[in-house]
């Protein structure tokens, strides 16, 4: 794998972490990957406060993503830049049709470990490439996952994709992790990335601009780390893992957004 796709193993170590600690998320899974495919993380990737940051990001989106499905119980669950999370193992609403996309040799490790079914499928997808979507299935909606991947696009790339995607789909919603400019400048010095090559980060100030001629708006902003989830860990972890990640300057590096196109 190149360096972009070895990050994937930062989350992946910090949810098998948290799962046998027995707190924020269950993830078998993660566990029995990183005990095969794992190796010695170093610096701030192997930090038990970066692990308990992964993790309430992952629950947050199993949340949110849940949350869609209930919904919009026939929309196409798009998880793109999927890794080797096991979200489709995690979220219990049933869904119809699911896709894991990501680049091929991602794709081919997942194959090691999950298994396709008549709902459940795994793709290999460039999401800075927007022909690839034509891959995806054909439904009215679709409920897009798109943790860890903005900060790897830029702008034009990303506006790309969600180009294609609203032409494909009359309404979508989407859940987006973004690293600000501030924040991916930053990460050139202070970054778990880093740790595993990775030296090019793109990160987004204006939505609105981003957005700008396509039929796709913001909706919402939401934490990565919210009380219920924080709330699991001891209490002494609590006071400092709050410093480190939902004060004012941790908001200023990155964010989480909500978009959607509905149909009229």
């Amino acid at each position: 794998m190149d360096s972009v796709n070895r990050t994937l193993y930062i989350p992946l170590y910090g949810k098998s972490y948290v799962s046998r600690k027995n707190i924020i998320l269950r993830d078998p899974k993660a566990e029995e990957i990183w005990d095969t495919e794992g190796f010695a993380l170093k610096g701030k990737s192997r930090s038990k406060w970066l692990a308990y940051n992964m993790a309430m990001r992952a629950r947050v989106f199993d949340d949110w993503t849940a949350r869609m499905i209930a919904g919009h119980p026939h929309a196409a669950v798009i998880h793109a830049g999927c890794g080797l999370d096991s979200r489709c193992l995690r979220v219990s609403e049933p869904y119809e049709t699911w896709y894991d996309c990501d680049l091929p040799d991602v794709i081919s490790v997942r194959k090691r470990y999950y298994r396709e079914t008549d709902a459940y499928h795994m793709i290999s997808l460039d999401a800075s490439d927007p022909s690839q979507t034509a891959q995806l299935p054909d439904r009215k909606e679709a409920v897009v996952v798109m943790e860890g991947l903005s900060m790897y696009l830029s702008s034009e790339q990303l506006r790309g994709f969600f180009s294609a995607l609203q032409e494909k789909y009359e309404s979508l919603y989407i859940l987006m992790d973004v690293y600000t400019v501030f924040g991916a400048k930053a990460s050139k010095y202070k970054n778990p990335v880093n740790d595993v090559g990775v030296s090019v980060l793109y990160g987004i100030d204006d939505m609105d601009e981003l957005l700008s001629g396509l039929e796709i708006r913001f909706k919402a902003e939401h934490t990565f780390t919210p009380d219920r989830l924080i709330n699991e860990l001891k209490p002494a972890e609590k006071i400092f893992f709050r410093i480190l990640f939902t004060g004012r300057m941790y908001g200023k590096i990155y964010r989480l957004y909500e978009l959607v196109k509905e149909s009229v």
